[in-house]
């Protein structure tokens, strides 16, 4: 497959990483050794049809097991909440100048009043065609 290229112990990393991704694992579901890759990072189990994201050549990382075990020593406490000591919730006061909304009414659609005909001039005003003022008059 390499030939005599890339070494040995690159060759042998990659054997070993192909074979253990190649054989079936144990599913997570069903404890029956029967899931094989899909795709980079996707598992599936062919018995149960379990099918879950994990590493991108085993379906558990070592990343992955040391995660779960020390989520699995947190255990969150149980507490009882009394109803006489249940306070009510008080409004949060928010800092700076705020204005409180206020529905208003929708406003009427704006029209643009109409354009002036191109040969009329205003006086004093100027136009957009000639860009001088109405009064003014070409040299």
């Amino acid at each position: 497959m390499f030939g005599a290229r890339y070494g040995t112990i690159a060759r042998k990393r990659y054997v070993t990483i192909v074979s253990g991704m190649r054989r079936r694992h144990e599913c997570p579901r069903c404890r029956i050794r029967s899931v094989r890759r899909l795709s980079v990072g996707i598992w599936h189990c062919r018995k149960c049809g379990y099918k879950f994201a994990g590493g991108a050549y085993l379906p558990f990382t070592k990343l992955g097991e040391t995660s779960r075990r020390v989520a699995s020593s947190f255990k969150p406490a149980v507490t009882e909440i009394k109803p006489e000591t249940v306070e009510e919730e008080k409004p949060i006061k928010k800092r700076g100048k705020e204005k409180a909304k206020v529905a208003r009414k929708p406003q009427e659609k704006r029209t643009r009043k109409p354009k002036a005909e191109t040969g009329e001039k205003t006086e004093g005003k100027r136009t957009k065609k000639s860009g001088r003022a109405a009064s003014e008059k070409p040299t």
